[in-house]
C-alpha cells in the first residue's frame, strides 16, 4: 500500500469538486502498417505489467479524510477492463480521430478499478492504426507518462520479451483499517516535522540560498497572481470535450532558436502564443496585454528520480504578449519574459510549498484544496505542457510509431489547454478544449502553425530584425 502525495491527491480531489470533469491525461500513438489483432495487443500488455505496478492498483479515499487517498492492489484486476477497440468512420483523418479523442477523454475513469485504459484504434487513412493512452493524472505527470512509452513500446522492431510475472496482490485493508493507519501516522507526524527539519539546519549555507530563491521566487508567483483581463477562454465548463492537432518539426524550431536566439521552448510558446492571439481577434476580442496568463508546468525531478512516476512538478505563470502582432518581436518578447520567470524562480518555490505540503496533516489539507477549487479565479486563463518524447522511433508488435499527440485535462474555469510534445523529429501540440465554448480549437491550432511558420521565414529571410537575435 502507498500513499499519495499532496499533488498527486490534488487532482483527484479536483476532479471530486466539478462534477462530470475527468482529469486524464493521455496521448495518440499512430503506427504505420495494419492493425494488429486485439489479443496480440493483450499479450504485449500483459508482459509489460509487471514493470507498472500501479495498473493493477486503485486508488482508496480514507474515511473522514484522516489521510491522503492510498494506493492498494486491486484483487480482481482483469486486463481485459482496460483494453477496448474502436473504429473510425470513413475517411479515418483527423478530423475523425480527433473527434474520437474528445468523446474517449471527456469520460471519467471508473475509480472502482486502476485508473487507466487503452485503446486500439483501427480505421486510420493511409493504412495506419492507432494506441489512445488515457491515464489519470494522479498517477503520472507528463513526464512520466513519457516514460511509460519506454516501457510498453519497443526501441526496435524486434519486439521485446515479456516479463515473467509473479503478481500475487497483497489484501486490500478495510475502511477501519486504512483509518487507523491515517490516524497513526498522524500521531507520528510531529516527529517526521522534526527529523525534516533537522536534516535542513545541518547544512546551512545550502539552507540560505533555498530559502532565499524561495522568497524570490514566493514574490513572483503572489505578483503574478493579479487578475487578468476577461476573455472569453475562462468560465464554467460542461463535461464534454472537443481536441485538435497542431505539427511543427524540431527542426522548424531549432533553425528558429539558432537564427533568431532563445531556446527551443521559446520558439514554440511563441507559436502557441501566436495562436491564442489568432484565436481571440476570430473570437472579435481585443489581444491587450495581461489578457493570457498561462500555468507552465516544470518537471522538478531530482538526479536519480528520472524513473519516478508520480507527480513531480512545480510551475510557474507567464502572461504571453498576445498584444504583439510582430512575429518577430513577439518571440523577443517570450524570450524576454521566460528568462525574467525564470531568474524569479518561480518553478523553485512552488516545488518547495508542494514539499511542504507534505508536512501537513492532510485533514487540515483536504477541505483547503476543495474550497480552492470552488473559488472564482480569474488569474489562470489557460495550461501550457511542453514534454520531450523519445527521440528515436519506437515500435509495437513489430510497426513503428510514426507520430504521438498529446493531450493535456482542462478544469477550474480553463477552457482551453495546450500539450507540446516531441517525438522522432516531429513536434505535435494538442489542443483540448470544453466542447460547449471552446469548441473552435481547430482555429487555435492552425493559428499556431501559422505562428510557427512566421518564425520560418523570419529566420530563413537572412537579416531578422528580432530583438536579441545573434
Amino acid at each position: 500500500m502507498d500513499r499519495m502525495s499532496p499533488l498527486d491527491a490534488a487532482f483527484l480531489q479536483l476532479e471530486d469538486a466539478q462534477p462530470g470533469a475527468s482529469l486524464a491525461i493521455g496521448s495518440i500513438a499512430v503506427f504505420e502498417g495494419p492493425p494488429p489483432a486485439r489479443d496480440d495487443v493483450r499479450a504485449a500488455l500483459a508482459g509489460r505489467l509487471p514493470l507498472i505496478p500501479r495498473y493493477r492498483q486503485r486508488a482508496r479515499q480514507v474515511p473522514l479524510d484522516l489521510g491522503p487517498p492510498v494506493w492498494t492492489d486491486a484483487r480482481d484486476f482483469a486486463l481485459d477492463d482496460h483494453l477496448r477497440t474502436a473504429t473510425l468512420p470513413a475517411p479515418g483523418g483527423d478530423r475523425e480521430l480527433t473527434g474520437l479523442m474528445g468523446a474517449i477523454m471527456s469520460t471519467r475513469l471508473d475509480r472502482s478499478r486502476p485508473l487507466w485504459e487503452y485503446w486500439l484504434v483501427d480505421g486510420l487513412a493511409g493504412d495506419r492504426w492507432a494506441l489512445v493512452s488515457k491515464v489519470h493524472h494522479c498517477m503520472v505527470d507528463g513526464v512520466s507518462g513519457t516514460d511509460l512509452y519506454r516501457v510498453v513500446f519497443d526501441p526496435t522492431p524486434e519486439p521485446g520479451p515479456g516479463v515473467p510475472d509473479g503478481w500475487r496482490p497483497e489484501p486490500e485493508p478495510s475502511a477501519a483499517g486504512l483509518a487507523l493507519l491515517a490516524a497513526r501516522d498522524l500521531a507520528l507526524l510531529p516527529a517526521v516535522q522534526v527529523r525534516a527539519v533537522a536534516g535542513a539546519v545541518r547544512h546551512p549555507a545550502s539552507l540560505a540560498r533555498a530559502a532565499a530563491a524561495t522568497a524570490r521566487g514566493a514574490a513572483g508567483l503572489a505578483t503574478a497572481l493579479r487578475p487578468t483581463g476577461a476573455s472569453s477562454l475562462t468560465g464554467p465548463l460542461s463535461a464534454e470535450r472537443r481536441f485538435a492537432v497542431a505539427r511543427g518539426t524540431v527542426a522548424d524550431v531549432s533553425a528558429v532558436r539558432h537564427r533568431l536566439g532563445g531556446t527551443f521552448n521559446d520558439v514554440v510558446m511563441a507559436a502557441v502564443t501566436a495562436g491564442l492571439r489568432s484565436l481571440l481577434l476570430d473570437r472579435g476580442e481585443r489581444p491587450t496585454r495581461h489578457r493570457i496568463r498561462s500555468l507552465v508546468p516544470v518537471d522538478v525531478r531530482a538526479p536519480g528520480e528520472a524513473a519516478i512516476r508520480d507527480n513531480r512538478v512545480s510551475c510557474m505563470l507567464a502572461d504571453l504578449p498576445v498584444d504583439v502582432a510582430d512575429p518577430g518581436a513577439r518571440l523577443a518578447a517570450v524570450r524576454e519574459l521566460f528568462r525574467e520567470l525564470k531568474a524569479e524562480h518561480e518553478a523553485e518555490a512552488g516545488a518547495v510549498l508542494v514539499r511542504l505540503a507534505g508536512l501537513e496533516p492532510f485533514p487540515v489539507l483536504a477541505p483547503g484544496l476543495r474550497l480552492v477549487w470552488h473559488l472564482p479565479q480569474r488569474t489562470i486563463t489557460t495550461v501550457t505542457t511542453d514534454v520531450r518524447g523519445p527521440a528515436e522511433p519506437l515500435y509495437a508488435l513489430g510497426r513503428r510509431c510514426v507520430e504521438i499527440l498529446p493531450y493535456v485535462p482542462i478544469a477550474s474555469r480553463l477552457r482551453v489547454g495546450v500539450a507540446v510534445f516531441t517525438y522522432a523529429g516531429q513536434l505535435a501540440l494538442g489542443l483540448t478544449g470544453d466542447a460547449d465554448t471552446a469548441s473552435d480549437v481547430d482555429r487555435l491550432a492552425r493559428g499556431i502553425e501559422v505562428g510557427l511558420a512566421e518564425l520560418v521565414a523570419l529566420a530563413a529571410a537572412g537579416s531578422p530584425d528580432v530583438p536579441g537575435a545573434p
